[in-house]
């Protein structure tokens, strides 16, 4: 059994229109959804051992905020190739994982978080794909399990949505 969590980068700043896309930081919002996913995810036994992340700005502070949370010491990949990647381009780069890994998560953007979501994940409770088919939240989560034993054979449909949470749904 595999399981992918998911994470969109939290709420980022828009108050500097000549900041590059890339070096956004999050806003007071986002500061503040961050550290909240993380204690959910802790909470919730969600412990990666192997996280992919985009280099932008947002989504390294996003999981410097989410870090701290997590049982252990995951490795932690910064890759150029996730930066506002398609749902195809995310989708091979999962299917490169080692199969020694057994919980790895993807922090990135959107559209292609969301297409990737909603793609990988063929079952799950309605109101949990109801929500996500509406939206995928800056700092979301999905978390997705498969019943494959290698990241190779990760197939679109073949997922179950296990669990998927927005900031704005925490306690």
């Amino acid at each position: 059994m595999l399981t992918l969590s998911l994470l969109r980068h939290a709420k980022s700043s828009w108050a500097d229109p000549n900041l590059e896309d890339f070096l956004r930081p999050l806003n007071d919002r986002g500061e503040d959804a961050a550290p909240r996913m993380g204690a959910f995810m802790a909470r919730h036994g969600i412990a990666p051992e192997l996280i992919l992340c985009s280099p932008a700005a947002r989504a390294r502070q996003t999981l410097d905020h989410v870090l701290p949370h997590f049982r252990g010491s995951p490795k932690v990949i910064h890759e150029d190739g996730l930066y506002l990647a398609a749902s195809s381009v995310l989708l091979k780069r999962i299917r490169r994982i080692a199969t020694k890994v057994r919980h790895a998560m993807l922090v990135g953007h959107d559209p292609g978080m969301h297409a990737l979501a909603q793609e990988l994940a063929g079952s799950g409770r309605r109101e949990d794909l109801q929500s996500l088919a509406d939206k995928f939240p800056t700092g979301g989560l999905a978390v997705i399990v498969f019943a494959a034993r290698s990241w190779a054979n990760v197939k679109r449909g073949g997922g179950r949505l296990e669990l998927f949470m927005a900031p704005k749904r925490l306690p």
